[in-house]
């Protein structure tokens, strides 16, 4: 059989959707790690693959066209974020036109999520929730002509009076070591950098699914939440457990990384820093290496041996999950921290020379003013570290902060819409509107990363002009689109 996965370039008119952590546009490439585990998990059983990405090959609409009117594939496969569903559903109906007899398979969040939008042919298959068993076992079928209609973990439209069927779900992944590396070697010719390590070549790694943790509006990633919104509807809004790679899998990963030749990891987990002995014994992998790498944790992991730990492991980033400088807003949104547990592990951190950003999320509750905006990016700069990430939360379905959205009658239009949270707002509260909202968003952004301290802290550290390039452009993303 022939298997295409497809990425198609931005067919409404905006710019296109950055699908691993799934809540924003694009600012600089990532590689779609999750996607590329499933393309493993194929070849693994002995399909042929082939990965079209018309946005990593910056090819233009007619390319994607012009592809479509010559490629043979039985089967598409789409990773879906809730932003890329009308990209992905117009691609979708150029197929049906040009190969009507082709599977057209969707993954991810939005397809897990708004289900039944995708169910327009009697080919379209949505893998719900976590998908690798799932596709394994459903493309298995398909290639022998065999039924697969039974498969758990699957929506589809019944041939017979066409309508949705949506079977039981799949249970969770026990163990994620089974698992096969992401295939990589599809984007081996593509140049990634993170801004945030300076240094390339780049890639991602993620080594758990999951946080324990109980945010009322977080969507830590697109494999996450896919994974999430599957699991809460059967276990009646709980959040899923967390599963991790061992330590031993995720060394042998780094290896062979470092053997073609990868020089700085960004590792995708939602909370990368949970037991010192594994954070040891991966540390150990990555400084044999000289690796660089970066991480997301939250605040009340740090301390002083955790911080000593990443110095001495080469971390050049640590993403602090903060939010705002507000008690009374982290109390309301249950971050379960406290601001003076963000500023230690900010200081534990600097006092061990590792390199700090913030991530503040604007209108993450009703108590939430201009003012206490303000202050809280007053306090961030005092702070002095090296970056800070503004965005506007998004009450994205399925987390209990759409819930109170919803009942509150906070969203513009009374429901959700897609929407880029490092630009735009749909909610209003009583005492902040979604314009103030996004006036904030921009001139925060312009105050922070214009000014004469971060350009000089920041451009000191770029290890190559591409590199410097690469941040420069994602930087003038971010602040005019």
């Amino acid at each position: 059989m022939n298997i295409t996965f497809i990425t198609p370039p931005s067919l409404d008119t905006y710019k296109p959707a950055e699908r691993t952590a799934g809540c924003t546009r694009i600012v600089y490439d990532m590689p779609n790690i999750y996607e590329l585990t499933v393309v493993a998990i194929l070849e693994k059983a002995g399909h042929s693959i082939a990965y079209r990405n018309f946005v990593l090959e910056r090819a233009s609409e007619k390319d994607c066209n012009d592809f479509l009117k010559k490629d043979c594939s039985d089967i598409y496969f789409f990773w879906t974020v809730n932003l890329s569903m009308p990209t992905d559903l117009e691609l979708q109906a150029r197929i049906r036109n040009a190969h009507p007899n082709a599977f057209c398979i969707f993954l991810g969040p939005g397809a897990t999520f708004f289900t039944s939008a995708f169910l327009t042919h009697e080919k379209n298959i949505v893998v719900r929730g976590e998908p690798e068993e799932t596709v394994a076992q459903l493309i298995a079928l398909i290639a022998k002509s065999e039924e697969w209609t039974h498969l758990q973990g699957i929506s589809y439209m019944r041939i017979t009076d066409h309508t949705a069927v949506h079977n039981p779900p799949r249970p969770l992944i026990k163990n994620l070591d089974k698992l096969p590396f992401a295939a990589i070697h599809h984007i081996k010719k593509y140049t990634f950098s993170n801004p945030k390590l300076k240094l390339s070549p780049y890639i991602t790694m993620v080594t758990s699914r999951n946080c324990p943790f109980k945010c009322i509006y977080c969507v830590p990633s697109s494999l996450t939440f896919a994974r999430e919104i599957e699991y809460k509807r059967e276990h009646h809004g709980k959040k899923p457990p967390v599963a991790f790679r061992s330590a031993e899998n995720v060394i042998a990963e780094i290896d062979q990384l470092a053997r073609m030749g990868y020089k700085a990891i960004g590792f995708m987990d939602d909370n990368f820093i949970v037991a010192k002995n594994r954070l040891r014994e991966i540390g150990e992998a990555l400084l044999k290496h000289n690796i660089v790498w970066g991480c997301q944790a939250r605040a009340d992991a740090i301390d002083d041996e955790v911080a000593a730990m990443l110095k001495k492991y080469n971390c050049r980033y640590v993403d602090l999950g903060v939010e705002s400088f507000n008690n009374e807003i982290l109390r309301y949104i249950r971050k379960n921290i406290t601001e003076q547990q963000i500023y230690s592990s900010i200081n534990t951190l600097k006092k061990h020379s590792v390199p700090v950003k913030l991530n503040i999320l604007i209108g993450t509750s009703p108590i939430e003013t201009v003012e206490t905006i303000k202050d809280t990016l007053q306090k961030a700069k005092k702070l002095k570290v090296d970056q800070v990430m503004f965005n506007i939360v998004s009450p994205f379905p399925a987390t209990e902060f759409y819930d109170l959205a919803k009942e509150n009658g906070w969203i513009e239009g009374g429901e959700y819409t897609p929407t880029d949270v490092q630009r735009n707002s749909i909610l209003n509260y009583p005492a902040l509107t979604s314009a103030q909202m996004e006036r904030l968003l921009f001139r925060n952004n312009l105050r922070f990363y214009l000014s004469p301290a971060f350009v000089w802290h920041n451009i000191r550290k770029f290890s190559s002009f591409t590199d410097f390039r690469i941040a420069l452009k994602a930087l003038k993303v971010k602040l005019f689109g």
